[in-house]
Formats: C-alpha cells, sequence, structure tokens
C-alpha cells in the first residue's frame, strides 16, 4: 500500500469496543476522519476461537490494534471464576497479538492492568515492581494472564522489532471507572457496585449499606476518557520518545493519576453524589485486598500526559450514566 499523504488512512481495529475503555477509545477516535475504526462484536467474532481471529484478521487489511477486550470482574468474580479469567483472557490476548504479527500489523498497543504488581509493592509502584513478588491472591488468575500479555509484547518486540518494523506497546492503567460500566452488584468493581448498593439504599430508604472489607485499603481512580486519551496519546508517541522511558524487557507504561484515597473515603464521595442519607457499614469478614495500590506515573509525566477529570466530577457523570441505563 502507497502511504502518501492523500490517500493513506490507518485502519484501526479496537478489540472490546463494547467495552467500559474500548467504548471510550473508540468515542474519542471517532471525532476524527483522518482513519477508519474497525469494529466486530463479540457475537461476531469469537476472540478465543484462534482460526476466526486469524480470518478476520486476514481479511481487514488492519494497520493499528488497540487490545481492550478482556473478561473483567471485581474480587467476587475472580474468587468465583479463576479457570475463566485466566483461560479466557490468555485466548483473547494471545490470538490477537499473533494475528496481528502475522497480518503485517506494525503498531499495537495492549491494555493491562495494575493487579500485575506484588500485593505488597513498594509504593507508589513503579514499573519494574513487576514480578517482584506474591500477587494478590484474589485477582491472580486475571494478573497472571495480563502479566503474559505484556511480555508476549515484549517478546515479539525483541525477536521481530528490526526484521518486521514492529512497535506493541503495553500500558498498565490504575482502576478505571466511568459511563458503560458494569454495575452487578456482585461481579462489578467497586465504583459501580458501590454507585449501585448506595443508590438502591436510598431509593428502597434503607437505614445502612453494607461495604465489603474494612474500608482502609487505599486505591487510586481514572475515568475512563482520560484513559482513552492516554491510550491514544502512547499509541502515537514517536518510537524514539517512546523507547526514551522503557528497556526492552520492561516495557509497560503505568497510568493514573498520582493521587489515591481510602475505599471508606470513596464511598463517602458515592454517597454523597447519590444523595443517600442512611449508614456506611463496613463488612470486615469480606477481603480487602491489595491494602494499597498507587502507580508511580513519572514515566507517563515524561511522556507528557496528565490526567483531567477530578474523582469527584467523574463520579458524578458516572452516577448519572448509571440511573439512565441501569438504575430506577
Amino acid at each position: 500500500m502507497n502511504k502518501t499523504k492523500t490517500n493513506y488512512r490507518e485502519r484501526i481495529f479496537i478489540a472490546g469496543h463494547k467495552g467500559l475503555v474500548g467504548s471510550a477509545i473508540y468515542r474519542l477516535l471517532n471525532r476524527s476522519t483522518n482513519h477508519e475504526l474497525i469494529t466486530i462484536s463479540h457475537k461476531e467474532l469469537d476472540l478465543t476461537n484462534q482460526n476466526s481471529v486469524k480470518e478476520f484478521f486476514s481479511k481487514k487489511h488492519i494497520t493499528q490494534v488497540y487490545i481492550a477486550a478482556a473478561k473483567v470482574g471485581g474480587i467476587y468474580a475472580n474468587e468465583n471464576y479463576p479457570a475463566d479469567f485466566l483461560y479466557q483472557n490468555l485466548l483473547i490476548q494471545s490470538n490477537i497479538i499473533y494475528s496481528a504479527f502475522k497480518s503485517g500489523v506494525k503498531k499495537l498497543l495492549f491494555l493491562g492492568s495494575s493487579c500485575i504488581y506484588p500485593k505488597f509493592a513498594n509504593q507508589p509502584i513503579n514499573e519494574s515492581e513487576l514480578l517482584n513478588g506474591y500477587l494478590e491472591k484474589t485477582n491472580e488468575p486475571y494478573a497472571i494472564a495480563k502479566i503474559a500479555g505484556i511480555k508476549l509484547c515484549e517478546s515479539f518486540n525483541r525477536q521481530f522489532s528490526k526484521s518486521h518494523g514492529l512497535d506493541y506497546r503495553s500500558i498498565m492503567p490504575t482502576n478505571i471507572y466511568g459511563p458503560g460500566d458494569n454495575y452487578h452488584p456482585e461481579n462489578s468493581h467497586v465504583v459501580p457496585a458501590l454507585i449501585r448498593r448506595i443508590h438502591e439504599a436510598k431509593i428502597k430508604n434503607l437505614g445502612n449499606v453494607q461495604i465489603w472489607g474494612t474500608g482502609k485499603a487505599m486505591r487510586e481512580f481514572l475515568f475512563v476518557d482520560d484513559l482513552a486519551s492516554a491510550s491514544i496519546h502512547i499509541m502515537n508517541l514517536g518510537k524514539e520518545k517512546f523507547q526514551s522511558e522503557i528497556n526492552p524487557m520492561c516495557s509497560h507504561i503505568n497510568v493514573g493519576t498520582g493521587q489515591d484515597l481510602t475505599i471508606k473515603d470513596l464511598a463517602l464521595k458515592i454517597k454523597e453524589v447519590v444523595g443517600y442519607k442512611g449508614e456506611l457499614i463496613f463488612d470486615i469478614t469480606k477481603p480487602d485486598g491489595t491494602p494499597r495500590k498507587l502507580l508511580d506515573i513519572k514515566k507517563l509525566s515524561r511522556l507528557g500526559w496528565k490526567y483531567k477529570t477530578k474523582l469527584s466530577d467523574g463520579l458524578k457523570i458516572t452516577y448519572e450514566d448509571y440511573k439512565l441505563n441501569s438504575g430506577k
């Protein structure tokens, strides 16, 4: 294909375009007409089927890939479906990365998760903490799959960067929330789960809401539209600029805000946004997960990106989305 300024357009495949992160990347990329966006539903393409993914890539002439497709969930889902989390995520990412390589895709962005880091990693967590300790057991299968995805991208770069011009990048986002999230009361992440529980308590005039854990665990939260912005920023960085912040066997970049708060403080913020007047009760028999998880975002900052959405503003937007699509 002749890449002239007049006729060349990137053909960008967003895997997982219906999910929380993928839909945000799609919305942001869709503002421009300088490229063609390629999407396909799960019903049309099973990403765990290697032959189907290979055939899809062979027909679509894709030039860039964002891997936002994954089986995701909170502590409850990870504890109850560990085999699904490990097996399905390994298949999804491996099929996409391998098929992208075989079809000549040079640029790819793999979206991981900050759960890849050891449970007791030094805080804030630098990218170099990867594989330096034991993982949090409650989401170990998912974390191992994501680590494998990072290492697969790195391995393809190490083996084929010079011969095939590959530039497969990985980013590790902190906890993500925003419109389009899964608000299931048990199989969701902490922000949507709390929004639903507290909203339902308000509607039913309940005197209290039970929350898993002690409330002392500390977490960092990033609005999903900001993650989409960071994803596109990292994907479009020049190769020399990007490689100035990585090395071949530690090539992932943390994406976060650099600020954290306790789950209790998060719950109080959501209580305020929802307008709930009852009491929050913390169930200390339930696990907290990792005690603290704050990402070191110095590399991201040096690469020229910073978040825009304050937590309080993002929670208001997310609550409105919940009421519109899931609430009563």
